[in-house]
């Protein structure tokens, strides 16, 4: 994932750092520099200074002084925070896209959706998450709801980390997908199914992931103490 030279730097390097969270490629607790990132990016240090000031406002990063930032632990309260306002908006996101997905639309995210099958098929996590990442987001693209469409991408930073960590302890075998009834209801253009799979699609997650990641949190608070 390189920076993308057509964009000012700043939000290039902003947009670099936030899509490598997401997607896990930094584990929590995992110390990082601002130095170190910047060599990392190939960038000078006022860019990402920058990126890690939006990136802590959004709790995606924190800083620990000494110019050292981190991903942060989740706790399990904040686990089902994050889960409560996913299962509120992202269904409705889903129910407006099938308002205005378009035949052509439909078709691009089938083409997403085989990269999502052909991954776990193939239990590569890195290219799962991606082209799972990006079957969502288009698909809240395509509900035009900006407002929205950022409180989920901030609360997909909050939990990717975290995520990555269970998808790669245990595999790709079992991971969910609802994403075919997804399809059928946006080609449907039928906003309550559309509603219905995407609630249903973050809820096997829910259930997947709830144990393992009960068990990482219980792990760090036996650290702590």
């Amino acid at each position: 994932m390189q920076i993308d030279k057509k964009m000012p730097e700043h939000q290039a390097v902003y947009e670099t750092l936030r899509d490598r969270i997401l997607l896990g490629q930094f584990a929590p607790g995992q110390p990082m520099t601002i130095q170190g990132l910047a060599e990392m990016l190939g960038v000078g240090m006022t860019p990402v200074r920058e990126a890690i000031r939006r990136l802590t406002s959004e709790s995606a990063l924190e800083t620990l002084g000494n110019r050292r930032v981190i991903v942060p632990f989740l706790t399990q309260i904040q686990l089902q925070d994050i889960y409560f306002l996913r299962l509120k908006i992202e269904p409705e996101l889903a129910r407006r896209a099938a308002n205005n997905a378009t035949k052509q639309q439909v078709e691009n995210l089938r083409v997403i959706d085989r990269e999502v099958n052909v991954a776990i098929d193939a239990g590569d996590v890195s290219a799962y998450l991606e082209s799972n990442k990006a079957f969502h987001f288009n698909i809240y693209a395509i509900a035009d709801t900006p407002i929205l469409t950022r409180v989920v991408q901030s609360l997909w930073l909050q939990v990717g980390p975290s995520l990555r960590v269970v998808c790669g302890r245990y595999g790709t075998a079992r991971l969910p997908d609802k994403h075919p009834d997804i399809l059928q209801a946006l080609l449907d253009g039928s906003a309550d199914a559309a509603e219905v799979a995407m609630r249903e699609d973050i809820e096997q997650g829910i259930i997947l992931v709830g144990e393992p990641l009960k068990d990482q949190f219980d792990q760090n608070a036996g650290e702590d103490r």
